[in-house]
């Protein structure tokens, strides 16, 4: 248990140092810049294919665990109902996580700090870390440690990759947010994976 404590320790230094460390320095302009660039180059297409990834991640992270813990019950087959509990508790577990975040760093969206960055949409909560790729990483990291196969991990990662690219796509997280977030839901992922029966 203690390991699991300093792993998310750890974890919480990691994802609320950079924003007070790097505010004012070439990270954050790398961020700035990352963000202007995507803006220049959105397309109506791009942003709306980009925008549908992002508003269904939600249903993404649902329907993981729910087909899981349906097919377990069809098939008898209680390792898949675990399964399931596991992927649905890491992804609650990092909301819970992200949500503590946001409120101690409390770190604007780049359209509030930024004059000059235009989002396709504006959320109202704050920026750091991202949620939607906090918990498409943990839902993906998950089903891939209960699931290591290709044809699991492609899908997976490639799907959980494209919503950490749409937030900064769409304007309404820094790559920093979004590494962040990725950081978050791979290591509450992985830390109770550790702990599962």
């Amino acid at each position: 248990m203690k390991s699991i404590t300093r792993i998310y320790l750890t974890l919480l230094l990691l994802t609320t140092a950079p924003p007070f460390s790097f505010a004012q320095s070439g990270l954050q302009r790398f961020d700035d810049h990352t963000l202007e660039y995507l803006e220049a180059h959105r397309t109506p297409e791009q942003t709306k294919a980009w925008l549908f990834i992002s508003n269904t991640n939600d249903y993404v992270n649902v329907a993981i665990p729910a087909g899981l813990l349906v097919a377990g019950i069809i098939d008898h087959n209680p390792d898949m109902r675990q399964n399931a509990l596991y992927v649905a508790t890491s992804t609650a577990t990092t909301f819970l996580l992200n949500t503590l975040i946001k409120k101690l760093v409390r770190r604007p969206r780049p359209f509030i700090s930024n004059v000059h960055l235009t989002a396709v949409y504006q959320p109202s909560s704050t920026s750091f870390p991202s949620g939607h790729t906090s918990s498409a990483l943990s839902s993906a990291t998950a089903l891939v440690r209960a699931y290591p196969k290709w044809y699991v991990i492609a899908p997976a990662f490639l799907w959980s990759g494209a919503v950490g690219y749409s937030r900064m796509y769409l304007g309404v997280h820094y790559p920093t947010d979004v590494t962040a977030g990725a950081l978050l839901g791979v290591g509450t992922a992985f830390g109770l994976g550790f702990i599962r029966p």
